[in-house]
Order: structure tokens, then sequence, then C-alpha cells
């Protein structure tokens, strides 16, 4: 019996990963489209499905580069999905400072400018991809995503079969002083907790030394801080994994985001992970 079609549409803003995620895409085994016209795409899939190529994946790039078909777009991916397809819809986007230093970096010239500077593209292109953001069965902010961390990222999402997958739980260390993270599904604070910052001898470390682990955990508070954040993990992550969720984000937060909020996240991934979760941790702060 031949596999059904399955088709992802990856899309977003400029400068936000999507070369990326089809490049991904293209080492999973789809067969991958890039700026191919909206319009065109239920001809594509309709040719694709009579001629029964293989493989029966097929993803496309569509972004603000359509031009004058961009606007027809949506009204192609809803009727798409109308008709039957197993259709998904993937959404990159950062923030527009993030946006504009990888432009400058690159000195591209960002597709929607007109002559009044790579903020303003941004703001364009936003309101542009509105209906693709409504439409996105995942957004995924790549602002402090390294290339190897959206590789993996992806991964786990496009995995072929949901039912197969254990969910992969990413541990989230950050300073509340540089902005809360965005697309994060639960976030802890642990501002509360002995700061080793006004220690002399810990505060040039951070929270991975084996001292500043044993100043903020000997707290009495930490252990029960630790008690109440694992049995809400280890009552949700089944719940999640039950609806079909790939991947769950835990951040956790301190004022700098070297010392404590590291440590928890540490503790945390190491229990999990001594349970038979599929564990990572990622600390965006540390070079701050």
């Amino acid at each position: 019996m031949t596999e059904r079609l399955r088709a992802v549409v990856v899309t977003g803003l400029s400068g936000s990963g999507k070369s990326t995620a089809l490049r991904v895409l293209e080492d999973l085994g789809f067969y991958c489209i890039d700026n191919l016209p909206a319009v065109l795409l239920p001809n594509f899939v309709d040719l694709w499905e009579r001629t029964r190529e293989e493989p029966n994946r097929v993803a496309f790039g569509i972004d603000v580069r359509e031009g004058r078909f961009l606007g027809e777009a949506p009204r192609v991916l809803d009727e798409l999905r109308g008709s039957g397809v197993a259709l998904e819809v993937y959404y990159l986007e950062a923030a527009d400072d993030i946006l504009v230093c990888r432009f400058s970096e690159t000195r591209r010239r960002h597709p929607a400018d007109r002559g009044d500077g790579v903020a303003a593209a941004i703001r364009s292109e936003r309101a542009a991809l509105e209906g693709f953001r409504e439409r996105a069965d995942h957004i995924v902010d790549t602002s402090a995503l390294t290339v190897h961390q959206l590789r993996e990222r992806l991964t786990d999402a496009l995995m072929a079969d949901s039912a197969q997958r254990q969910l992969r739980v990413t541990l989230l260390s950050f300073g509340f002083k540089y902005g809360i993270p965005s697309n994060v599904d639960l976030i802890f604070d642990c501002r509360f907790l002995p700061n080793p910052f006004f220690v002399e001898k810990l505060r040039p470390l951070d929270g991975r030394d084996p001292g500043v682990a044993h100043f903020v955990l000997r707290d009495a508070d930490a252990q029960r801080f630790l008690e109440h954040v694992l049995g809400l993990l280890r009552f949700t992550i089944p719940c999640y994994e039950r609806e079909g969720k790939v991947h769950l984000t835990v951040a956790v937060g301190c004022t700098g985001g070297r010392h404590r909020s590291v440590v928890i996240a540490e503790d945390v991934a190491r229990v999990l992970g001594g349970e038979g979760a599929s564990v990572r941790v990622e600390h965006r702060d540390l070079a701050r």
C-alpha cells in the first residue's frame, strides 16, 4: 500500500533559518522545493500523487519572495488541507534586533527592503506573513538557537511517526535581566534562592561548578523547589506525550543566568535523565 503523501511548508521571516530548515528536511528524505509560487502547490501535489513518486514526502519553502502571489498563499494552504493533504506548516521567526544583526553580518539585502532599511523591511515582512503565522502548526523562534540547535529541534519535530516519538525535554537556564525567552512551555523563577554571586570566591564561577552547585542545593528551600518542579514534570511529560507533543522547553531563570538557574536546570536534567527521559540542557546567558 502506498504511503500517504506528507507535505511540509517552511515559511517565516528572512534570516530566521528557513534555508537550514529545508536542508534538515532534505536530510530526512523530503523532496524540497524553495520559492515555488504558492498558487502552483495544488498542481504539484496532484502531479506527485498521481505519479506515485518516491519519496512520499515533499517540502516547500514559501516566503515574502512570492511577490504578487503572496496574498494567495494562505488560501492555497487552506484548500490543500481541505482536500485531505497531510500538510504541516513550520513558521520560523526571531527577534527584530537579532534579524538586523544577522543581515548586518552577512551583508545580504533583505528581500522586503524598499530603501527604508532592514528594520522597516522586517516590520513589513511580519505584517505580510501574518496569515502564515496564524496557520502554522509549529512556530520556532530561532533568536537564541545555534544552527546545530535548530537542526536538532526540527529533526525532533519532523521524525516520522509521532506515536513512536519520545518527548524531548530542553532545560533552558536564563537571566531575567536579559529578558524572558520566547516560545518556552514552562518557566520557573529561582531568584528566591541564595545567590552565589555575593560569595566572592564563587562569583567568577558558574552553576556547573561543584562548589556553586553545593552552595545552592544545600539550601532547604532549593530542595523543596526541586521536588515541586520534578513532581510537576513527572506528571506533565506523559500527558504531553499522549497529546503528541514532541518537544517541551522548560526555562529556569535567575537574575543573571549564571549561577542558580544553571544549577537547577542541570540538576533537574540529571534526575529526569536518570529516570529515562530524553533531556538536554542549554544555558542561554553563561557567556554574558
